[in-house]
């Protein structure tokens, strides 16, 4: 049985692959388009999917989708009802903009295949995409279930229970009282671009004091016994289905919002740290109701909320659940892959086979492809058998590279295939590669990546983080060690490194700690600040040489500015 998955609603379209309950491929539409976070239909890569399986659109039994429009209808319009208000922005957004991308859909389709026979088409709810989907490839057999973002079709948190194939939903919160939206806001008020930068905002939040402004905004979020979330709309204007999230009452209260590129002042910094407390301690109290509801020992979190590492790594070390599981691709790229296993585990009842803790399921470029990438370049590369022990060089140096290798990940963090890297007992290389690289603020952390066998030497989390969704603490001996991993409160967005995951990663890895007695690196997205992680080796060269990197490792060549002067025909 062949399912192919689709998130093409909303942003970060995707594509996968699933055959007879395996995850084959699975892949974003920006990575090709480069579009970052596109929310065109992915055609790319539903092509560049099937390529990697082997299949041809024939092969397709079923289309799963993550989105089903009339789900909710009546609350909306009963919303739109009574705030008129809403009405123009309702019929743009949930009507011409939903036939839009419906549209798109069946000419596609109707490309594809005749009439009548192709696949059978499954729209799916999409909180049981995020939730129900990421249960089913979880490694747990039982856990409780939390989705968790800015709106689905309506809804905005999802509280649920599963059990084998089994899904019961028990809680569910709806548009306008959402966490996500809530902090959306304080991610636009701050100057960054709502539901697109809310990283940045979670890594701003520690230069801040949150009990300047706690107890304010404090009053504002309210989880009831039942872990249904209330957000009082006096301070928002989302809740219009307008641009700017924030009231002139938020405004009077905190002060001017930032402009993009400003200075950030003290309201600023200050007013993150207490949202980001604030959204820690309400997704908390919904633990607490999920624990004592459900009793597992597990908790299945996904969503764009479920992205904020700092509110995991909290709920790993103060919920009363063991371990979390987030899959790499836990914002709306990961409905695709949602879609096809509630389809396969859920409405078919299939038997659980698939795990999904293997994030690297796109594109592979072989050494002869990258080879001749760089001579169609006119460039000039030296290869080298042992790729990682040059590389391990070259970071014992001080050097920062582009490191291209492998299977591209799927998801928003570089995970070893994709990425930049350094030597983190460099206590300047934060602010160079901020500054000479990502050309980004320069208070933006990096996260470290360390072995599974001896990353707790350094890093204080007792369970295995190896999608870098689980903020843990760095050991206070050891901050010294790493500072440019370890961010202003002693924190870190670590990703451990299994062997059988990722081997030459692991062993690049290996062979720094070898030569520096550190056996962890600096790991950031090789890409700049506004572009899609690189995908192809062409993307990687021209990243290269855009930017203030040393050296790209890439297969088993190594290529330096000075060796390729003169030589650019990019």
């Amino acid at each position: 049985m062949v399912i192919l998955g689709l998130n093409y609603y909303f942003h970060d379209s995707t594509a996968c692959i699933v055959v007879d309950g395996k995850l084959i491929a699975a892949m974003e539409e920006e990575r090709l388009n480069r579009d970052k976070h596109t929310d065109m239909f992915p055609e790319k890569a539903i092509e560049k999917c099937l390529e990697l399986a082997g299949l041809g659109f024939e092969d397709i039994d079923h289309i799963a989708v993550s989105i089903k429009p009339s789900t909710h209808m009546f609350k909306k319009i009963t919303y739109v009802m009574k705030n008129p208000k809403t009405f123009v922005p309702f019929v743009g957004h949930h009507i011409v903009n939903a036939y839009a991308k419906q549209r798109r859909f069946r000419l596609w389709y109707q490309r594809k295949w005749k009439k009548y026979t192709g696949p059978k088409v499954h729209f799916f709810e999409h909180h049981l995409t995020h939730v129900a989907g990421t249960f089913y490839v979880s490694p747990y057999k039982e856990a409780a279930l939390l989705g968790i973002d800015g709106s689905g079709e309506w809804g905005t948190t999802w509280l649920g229970h599963g059990i084998g194939n089994d899904i019961k939903k028990f809680g569910e919160s709806f548009f306008p009282n959402s966490l996500g939206s809530f902090y959306e806001t304080i991610t636009q008020f701050c100057g960054f671009k709502p539901n697109y930068d809310e990283g940045k905002t979670m890594g701003l939040a520690p230069m801040g004091d949150p009990d300047v402004f706690l107890d304010e905004v404090r009053k504002m979020v309210r989880i009831n016994k039942s872990g249904e979330v209330w957000i009082d709309q006096t301070y928002f204007n989302y809740k219009y289905l307008i641009k700017e999230r924030y009231s002139a009452k938020f405004i009077e209260k905190f002060g001017e919002p930032r402009a993009p590129g400003a200075p950030f002042r003290e309201n600023h910094i200050n007013l993150a740290a207490s949202f980001q407390k604030v959204l820690e301690e309400s997704v908390l109290k919904i633990c607490d109701i999920l624990h004592e509801r459900t009793k597992c020992d597990y908790l299945v979190i996904a969503g764009g909320v479920s992205l904020n590492s700092v509110m995991n790594g909290r709920i790993v070390r103060e919920s009363k659940f063991k371990d979390v599981y987030v899959m790499p691709a836990a914002g709306d790229n990961g409905t695709a892959i949602g879609a096809a296993f509630y389809l396969y585990n859920g409405l078919l009842k299939q038997e659980r086979i698939c795990i999904h803790d293997n994030p690297y399921l796109s594109t592979y470029y072989t050494n002869d492809q990258i080879g001749k990438a760089i001579a169609g370049a006119k460039l000039q590369a030296d290869y080298y058998e042992d790729i990682t022990e040059k590389a391990a060089d070259l970071l014992a140096e001080g050097k920062i590279i582009g490191w291209f290798q492998g299977p591209m990940e799927i998801g928003p963090r570089a995970l070893g295939s994709r990425s930049i890297l350094a030597n983190p007992a460099y206590p300047d290389m934060k602010d160079k590669i901020n500054a000479e690289v990502k050309f980004r603020e320069a208070y933006r952390p990096f996260a470290p990546s360390a072995l599974l066998e001896s990353y707790k030497e350094f890093f204080d989390l007792e369970v295995e983080s190896p999608f870098m969704l689980k903020v843990c603490n760095v050991r206070k001996e050891k901050q010294e060690v790493i500072p440019a991993v370890t961010h202003v409160d002693g924190s870190a967005r670590l990703q451990t490194v299994r062997k059988e995951q990722h081997p030459i990663y692991h062993e690049l890895i290996r062979k720094l700690g070898n030569k520096t007695g550190v056996p962890v690196v600096l790991n950031t997205s090789f890409n700049i600040q506004g572009e899609p992680v690189v995908e192809s080796p062409q993307d990687a060269l021209r990243c290269f040489f855009s930017t203030g990197l040393d050296y790209l490792v890439i297969g088993n060549y190594v290529l330096s500015k000075e060796g390729s002067a003169g030589k650019t025909g990019i």
